[in-house]
């Protein structure tokens, strides 16, 4: 063997060696610029309750803010974050509202693509359509506002595990107790999981892609 073929062989052989350890650092730098998947249980422990096998909360026949029906096809195709809530509420409904503002502001790309949120009230003798439609863009113009009869929003809200009940011994300007978890509705339009309150961005962002990526799988 020549020494020209010997240099050429060596050059090669480092070739090789270079192209091999490039793709290796390209492969861990890629991972670790990845988010990281959660597991059932760390899920949970960060605040996302996910049903083993998700439920079929069955038909609903409810009115959005813009006066058009809502039944359950209007879940089909989307991931959906459902609160319920009221536009009277003091406290929890506006900062939930803003919360799940600021949470919409982070998705990217698919994720912000197919997520709703819907905001279901739990007082719908005042929460009509004309004052869900003021209330609700307010803090999204995306945002869904859901109305409709009493008993109509309370089979819904049983189905979904979100009791609510009005204050007694109040006046008009009475208020409604009710949960402040964000339920979770995956596009088959079935009853996914919730968000136990109290509420964090970063660990809601993380539970929720987790949960998205067990999900296509």
């Amino acid at each position: 063997m020549t020494d020209q073929t010997q240099r050429r062989n060596i050059r090669f052989t480092v070739v090789v060696v270079l192209l091999f350890i490039t793709v290796i650092v390209a492969g861990f730098v890629y991972r670790i610029q990845q988010p990281r998947v959660m597991s059932g249980t760390e899920m949970k422990v960060n605040g996302l309750y996910l049903h083993e096998t998700p439920r079929n909360f069955g038909e609903i026949s409810l009115i959005d803010h813009h006066g058009e029906v809502f039944d359950r096809s209007r879940f089909e195709g989307k991931w959906s974050l459902v609160f319920f809530g009221f536009t009277y509420c003091p406290d929890v409904c506006p900062t939930t509202m803003a919360f799940l503002d600021q949470f919409m502001a982070q998705l990217e790309g698919t994720e912000a693509e197919d997520t709703q949120v819907v905001m279901v009230s739990v007082d719908p003798a005042r929460d009509t359509v004309e004052q869900l439609s003021q209330y609700v863009p307010y803090f999204n113009p995306d945002f869904i506002g859901v109305t409709g009869e009493f008993l109509d929003v309370h089979r819904f809200a049983t189905a979904l595990n979100t009791p609510f009940r009005k204050v007694p011994g109040q006046d008009e300007n009475y208020l409604v107790d009710h949960s402040s978890n964000v339920v979770l509705i995956n596009p088959k339009g079935d009853y996914h999981g919730f968000f136990k309150a109290p509420l964090d961005q970063a660990k809601m962002k993380v539970t929720y892609r987790s949960a998205r990526v067990h999900w296509d799988y």
